[in-house]
């Protein structure tokens, strides 16, 4: 062993490290003086890999040309599913609304075969002629001696002093009227107030306010009309009543239709006709409703009262 070993291997044991590694081909004669040197101590002895083999190139041949394999075509998309149709409105209904319609008409099915009431006797012209004013206000009430009795919503009985000397007569009854039950209701009740007033009458104890028809007459539409020939003939004997009732001794109609109508044939303003039998004065004017719609006509309304006046007095 050289000095340089030696004096290396005398530092790593006083160290504490001890020889790592020996020398892989050492010179003859060397080895053992190491083994002397560094007998009793444990030699880690690192194995030597065996040499790799040397690569040997690949003989160079020529590329041998791939075939590169043609693009697969892409695959067709399936077809969309055809959308459920829409339910159709003539679909039968679940079974329980058939169940429940069925049920609901086999219940009520009785209404149909049940006849429909027969309209009440109406009453006669000499039971009217006999009747109190009680008993003529509930014979109008219940009146079916014309058809107005199907469409009416209620019958108008008229109203006032039940010992008037004056009668007013309108036509027939207004939308108003019928929904307020009044003969002459709402503004123009109140004017025609006034327009009896103005002649120093008192509407409460001396004026009957009443109408020809106690039902309203209207028209397919249902608008307010004048009531017919046959309408008035049938309420006419309710009228001549209130008349013998009231002892009347003055009337005055108030538009057109009413006029008229009470005359049964022309009728005209700025005169005195006479009604009846006992030939009661009568003096036609306008209706309070049309002066409402036309105040211009309230100075020949306000001759046609002082006339009345006059032929009562």
């Amino acid at each position: 062993m050289s000095q340089t070993i030696a004096r290396s291997t005398v530092f790593l044991d006083e160290m504490g490290v001890g020889v790592q590694w020996k020398l892989r081909n050492p010179p003859v004669g060397e080895e053992a003086a190491v083994e002397d040197d560094v007998a009793g101590e444990p030699v880690a002895v690192v194995a030597e890999a065996p040499p790799a083999p040397a690569a040997v190139p690949a003989p160079v041949s020529a590329p041998v040309p791939v075939a590169v394999p043609a693009p697969a075509p892409a695959p067709t998309p399936a077809p969309a599913p055809a959308p459920a149709p829409a339910p159709s409105l003539a679909a039968e209904p679940p079974a329980e609304e058939v169940a429940f319609g069925a049920a609901d008409e086999d219940s009520t099915a009785w209404f149909d075969e049940a006849p429909a009431p027969a309209r009440a006797e109406p009453v006669s012209d000499a039971a009217i002629a006999a009747m109190d004013w009680s008993a003529l206000k509930t014979a109008v009430s219940t009146c079916t001696r014309c058809a107005l009795c199907d469409t009416r919503r209620n019958a108008v009985n008229g109203r006032g002093a039940a010992d008037a000397s004056w009668i007013a007569i309108a036509a027939a009854p207004s939308r108003l009227d019928e929904k307020e039950n009044q003969a002459i209701a709402g503004e123009a009740g109140q004017l025609l107030d006034n327009m009896l007033k103005a002649i120093s009458l008192k509407p409460q104890t001396e004026v009957y306010v009443t109408s020809l028809v106690k039902c309203r007459p209207s028209g397919p539409d249902g608008a307010d009309r004048a009531p017919s020939g046959e309408e008035l003939l049938a309420c006419r004997p309710f009228l001549e009543r209130e008349l013998a009732l009231t002892g009347a001794t003055m009337a005055m109609t108030f538009g057109q239709h009413a006029a008229r109508g009470l005359m049964m044939g022309p009728a005209a303003r700025g005169q005195v006709m006479r009604y009846g039998a006992a030939q009661l004065p009568v003096v036609a004017t306008y209706h309070p409703d049309d002066l409402l719609r036309k105040p211009e006509d309230k100075a020949k309304a306000w001759g046609d009262l002082c006339l009345a006046k006059a032929a009562r007095d």
